[in-house]
């Protein structure tokens, strides 16, 4: 493949607005000037330390340390090449790649392909709910209470009873059949014959958090369909069902807006949530709730806020109990309150929204059920409760969740709760309690498991990345971070003679000296929208966290330019004449040790220098009081 000329990635890097492409799976907040601020999209957090500077183009994570710019999130985060994410991001600002060596542009990346056949196909199935073969899959959702305009919300079609319908469509769309079987639309079998995966099915289109078709959900409809009752996508580039949310796309505003969720356990829920005035609802594809899912979650509805709800609605069936203890077992992943919402007739909120109205499907997650309590009480009941024996099992199961509780102000109310259900002393409930805490408590782990500081597995040394939590906290080391910060910042907001005297001055802490070496070597690019990029280049590979970081840092200046042009123009300031009170000293050690009566000459240019050395902070401090 040609490879895209170095001017149009930088031109398209410098069109992109990180902040809206960071957006789309990030919710984003002030955080100081300049800067956004969320939970980490890379690793699981409970406060946000995922920060965005849009004026830089850069993101970095200072719990983590993942970082980049609007093509290396991409890349991470879509699981595309770096050329898919130019490519992409090209498109979206409309901006015409050229390519080296006289080389041509591919008509789409693989990725950008296998979505618009999955468009094609999310279209070609939307028409075919019309057709009069389709009445099975408008009976399935009239029966439910779905109309023609609640289907086309959703998207929800029709899969024709064909072996190839869908793959003579897509070949007149110019699709190949190793696009459509790498889609997931279309399988093949031993002898190698293809057919259409979907047959006769009613299909749910399966989106994205940005609204792009990854797969589809296909529910049986035919007497003479012995596949599964539902079958979706198979795992493909595009498509990872431990990564997705059905109705996400459709919910997430409500959700950031809200700090609310509702998870419910299929498509037909998802819709009649929705459609009851419930629009914070989505469902997992064909999988269970997961540690990916909470991820999602969690970054959308910002839930380090402590004002989040997220609400559980299980069937009240074997198969539901299971689903709500594997999603306890992760409760602890969020830092909202969770709940479980079960309606006491057992409906689900479809089954609900047909009998008893949309009111009641809102009443249902209105007034759920903390998960706490019901996991306690679905503990109870598998025990015979009138009985010492039974009684005892009981609290040996039930003692380990109370003790596993967050909020410890609740652990108290939670053993009185439970005496009350077993029947029990309160006394015994709180021992019990107490003794599951203290065999939870696990020791801490050895720092120095898995071989020395410093050596690999292999036995190479190597040398560990410089972080800005790895500097000392003294009041000069302070300075000269805060200074640096500023400066890679805002470069710009400098005068030269300031600007030259940041530079040239002496810095105590040997990591942020490399720094200032590395912003030394690249000033001819000083300011210009590929500086930094050339700063990071220029410093050793150990040190380039530091520098990520300290251009990541929050400025604690307001809003205007004004202010921030203050803010650097005086830590730079109060770094030179600390810089200058250094030299000072200097002078006067040396002007005392020198003879005037053996080195006149050096003791006259000591002199001078003295006297430059003292204007300069007189000069210094006027400009600073201005």
């Amino acid at each position: 493949m040609a490879r895209i000329r170095k001017s149009d990635i930088d031109e398209v890097r410098a069109r992109t607005n990180i902040e809206d492409i960071i957006g789309e799976h990030v919710t984003l907040k002030s955080a100081g000037v300049g800067s956004k601020k969320g939970l980490c999209p890379f690793h699981d957090e409970r406060t946000p330390s995922f920060h965005v500077r849009p004026q830089l183009g850069y993101y970095h994570c200072f719990g983590c340390g993942e970082s980049g710019d609007a093509y290396t999130f991409l890349q991470k985060i879509e699981h595309v090449t770096f050329v898919e994410a130019v490519e992409r991001l090209a498109a979206r600002v409309g901006f015409q790649l050229s390519y080296e060596d006289g080389g041509e542009a591919p008509d789409h990346s693989k990725r950008v392909r296998l979505l618009q056949a999955n468009e094609a196909a999310e279209a070609f199935f939307q028409s075919q709910l019309a057709a009069p073969e389709s009445q099975p899959g408008r009976d399935f959702l009239g029966q439910r209470g779905f109309d023609p305009a609640a289907a086309a919300h959703f998207g929800v079609g029709y899969a024709p009873q064909s072996w190839d319908a869908l793959t003579k469509h897509l070949r007149g769309r110019g699709f190949t059949l190793e696009e459509m079987q790498a889609a997931g639309l279309v399988s093949t079998n031993d002898r190698g014959s293809s057919y259409d995966r979907f047959r006769g099915r009613l299909m749910w289109p399966i989106r994205d958090t940005t609204g792009k078709t990854v797969g589809f959900g296909a529910r049986r409809l035919l007497d003479d369909d012995k596949g599964p009752k539902y079958l979706n996508t198979p795992e493909t580039e595009v498509y990872r069902k431990s990564q997705v949310l059905y109705g996400l796309d459709l919910a997430k505003r409500d959700i950031a807006r809200g700090h609310e969720v509702v998870v419910v356990e299929g498509y037909t829920d998802v819709m009649a949530a929705h459609l009851a005035g419930v629009t914070t609802a989505v469902a997992t594809c064909g999988t269970a709730f997961g540690v990916d899912h909470i991820k999602i979650i969690r970054r959308i509805m910002d839930d380090e806020s402590h004002r989040g709800r997220v609400i559980f609605n299980f069937d009240p069936d074997e198969a539901g109990r299971k689903a709500a203890m594997r999603a306890f077992a992760e409760e602890n992943r969020f830092v909202a309150q969770t709940f479980v919402a079960v309606a006491p007739d057992g409906l689900d909120p479809c089954d609900l929204r047909l009998h008893k109205g949309d009111q009641a499907v809102r009443a249902l997650v209105e007034h759920p059920v903390p998960m706490y309590e019901f996991v306690i009480r679905e503990q109870l009941k598998r025990h015979v409760l009138r009985t010492a024996e039974g009684r005892v099992a009981a609290l040996r199961e039930a003692a380990p969740i109370v003790a596993g509780i967050r909020d410890r102000a609740l652990q108290p109310e939670y053993s009185r709760q439970l005496a009350g259900w077993l029947g029990m002393e309160l006394g015994v409930v709180r021992q019990a309690v107490e003794g599951a805490a203290r065999r939870a408590a696990a020791p801490p782990p050895d720092p120095y498991e898995g071989g020395e500081p410093g050596v690999g597995p292999s036995g190479e040394y190597s040398i560990p990345s410089v972080r800005l939590r790895d500097l000392p906290n003294d009041p000069v080391t302070r300075l000269e971070r805060d200074t640096l910060a500023a400066l890679l910042q805002y470069p710009r907001m400098l005068p030269e003679a300031q600007l030259d005297a940041v530079l040239t001055a002496n810095f105590s802490d040997a990591s942020l000296m490399t720094v200032r070496d590395a912003i030394i070597a690249t000033r001819p690019q000083l300011g210009t929208k590929n500086w930094l990029p050339a700063v990071q280049d220029e410093a050793p590979a150990s040190f380039l966290p530091l520098v990520t970081e300290l251009s990541m840092a929050p400025i604690p200046a307001g809003p205007s330019d004004e202010q921030i042009a203050s803010y650097v123009r005086s830590v730079a300031a109060a770094l030179i004449e600390r810089d200058l009170l250094r030299r000072k000293a200097e002078l006067l050690g040396e002007l005392q040790r020198t003879d005037i009566e053996t080195d006149p000459l050096r003791h006259r240019e000591l002199s001078e220098l003295l006297v430059t050395t003292e204007r300069r902070k007189r000069e210094l401090r006027e400009v600073a009081e201005q």
